[in-house]
């Protein structure tokens, strides 16, 4: 049997010798690893015909995918690609809600409204609706080092140009900045269940999906919570100049050293598949297959329709909760930034140890649909699951464009509450739709379809032994028999 576990570790570069593959159990070769009828039946995971009709998925590989898809293992490697991402997520993060997590300082020191800087958040969101689509297609076209390296580069050129923005008058320089951090957004928030599933064995998917989500986490929290130290409430505009751009330098800072991490550390796949799932998945890759077929593949299923609903709901009421937080504790308690603040990164911790919590708990149980905390690197997975073989990057994206749409409606929507009528409306309009999503939740069926091919291709492992075994000892028999 294979073992697909951490202690399962070779290097990339150096594939272990073909008399050994055959005299140690732990390492599976492709007669034994077969496409069961019953992985390619359900209705929204069928793979392009053409892969379906080869006698052996697994021996007439796409070019696309490992060198050798007849051996599993594990890289060393993938526990590097994973951090580098989380980091350089949760500096496109932070760039997110630094405007937000200060909103009064920066309508005080360009002069514009409320709404304006609101847009600095929300344009994270609408940015992210039309260039899914194209970012997803990208992501198959040329895989993951090439958006992992524009996401990096683009989240670095935003924070540069928002440096040249110190001025009162040049707001529009801080919208341009802004805007292209946005855009590298796009390259970043699909990739965690890609990541996850290309790099990581059966049993560590989904603690490698929440620790590529927990920087994005983690970057909000930082946003919270470093803006109102480094950039004080001061009326005088030079001064407040200088603050915003210690700000902006050390950020500009970090997004370039994490460039050349990306360039450094990110590969674009391991050498073998980690995983039977993954070998299986390569194996199904046809470079004819329709890319708008899966995604009408993908609203044909129920369980992921819903998922896409639920996930919107939770996730759009939290990016409309994290703009608008300053505005409303400032209301009741103004000058309070610093506490304002802190209670958007007690908020963040607590999804972090939800998320973190949840991803442990979900590679050794699979009970995906039992936790409202840390729904992020949850809903990636769980769409994962539903979802196999599809792409992992087109079921996220479709995720993140339902947060995105919600995020802008809520967010627009509690503001105007706010404004209107106060802050008790504003909250009581999102719990009215955490609701709603908690209670669609309990809707969806957890069909584990990447878990039932591991389980199933092991099953034809052990068969196929157990029928060897059974045939080499028919001579035998009849040799005795004869005698």
């Amino acid at each position: 049997m294979v073992n697909e576990g951490p202690n399962q570790e070779e290097s990339d570069d150096t594939p272990a010798p073909e008399s050994a593959l055959q005299a140690d159990p732990s390492v599976s070769v492709h007669p034994s690893v077969s496409i069961n009828p019953s992985v390619s039946v359900h209705p929204s995971s069928s793979a392009h015909p053409s892969a379906l009709a080869q006698p052996s998925g697994l021996a007439h590989s796409s070019s696309s995918g490992p060198e050798d898809l007849s051996v599993i293992k594990v890289s060393r490697r993938r526990w590097a690609v994973v951090l580098v991402f989380s980091c350089y997520s949760m500096c496109n993060s932070f760039q997110w809600i630094q405007y937000g997590s200060i909103n009064n300082i920066f309508m005080h020191f360009y002069g514009v409204s409320a709404f304006a800087i609101d847009w600095l958040s929300m344009c994270y969101m609408l940015t992210y609706i039309p260039l899914l689509l194209p970012v997803a297609w990208l992501l198959e076209k040329f895989g993951l080092r090439t958006i992992a390296l524009t996401g990096s580069a683009l989240n670095c050129l935003g924070a540069w140009v928002k440096l040249g923005s110190l001025k009162p008058h040049l707001f529009p320089v801080t919208v341009v900045g802004q805007l292209i951090c946005s855009v590298a957004q796009v390259f970043i928030l699909g990739m965690p269940s890609r990541i996850a599933s290309v790099w990581f064995g059966a049993n560590e998917v989904s603690t490698a999906c929440s620790v590529a989500v927990f920087g994005n986490q983690l970057g909000i929290a930082i946003g919270f919570l470093v803006p109102p130290v480094l950039v004080p409430n001061i009326e005088d505009r030079d001064e407040l100049a200088y603050h915003i751009s210690i700000m902006f330098y050390i950020i500009g800072g970090v997004a370039t050293l994490l460039l050349i991490l990306v360039i450094i550390v990110f590969k674009e796949k391991p050498k073998y598949p980690p995983s039977r799932a993954q070998s299986l998945s390569y194996a199904l890759t046809s470079p004819d297959a329709s890319y708008l077929g899966s995604i009408v593949r993908l609203f044909k299923n129920l369980n992921f329709v819903l998922l896409v609903i639920t996930y919107g709901l939770n996730a759009g009421a939290f990016y409309a909760l994290s703009t608008l937080l300053n505005r409303m504790v400032i209301w009741h308690y103004p000058g309070e930034e610093v506490n304002a603040g802190r209670i958007g990164l007690t908020i963040v911790i607590a999804g972090i140890l939800g998320a973190v919590i949840s991803g442990i708990w979900l590679d050794r149980s699979k009970t995906y649909n039992f936790f409202m905390t840390g729904y992020l690197p949850l809903g990636f997975e769980f769409a994962v699951e539903l979802t196999y073989p599809e792409s992992e990057g087109i079921s996220s994206g479709l995720l993140n464009i339902s947060a995105q749409v919600f995020g802008i409606i809520f967010t627009i929507s509690q503001g105007q509450i706010i404004d209107n009528y106060g802050t008790k409306p504003g909250n009581i309009f999102l719990c009215v739709f955490l609701t709603l999503g908690a209670a669609l939740t309990a809707f969806i069926k957890a069909d584990l379809r990447r878990q039932k091919a591991n389980k199933e291709t092991l099953e034809n492992k052990l068969q196929e032994e157990e029928e060897e075994s059974n045939t080499s000892k028919v001579p035998t028999a009849v040799s005795e028999d004869h005698l």
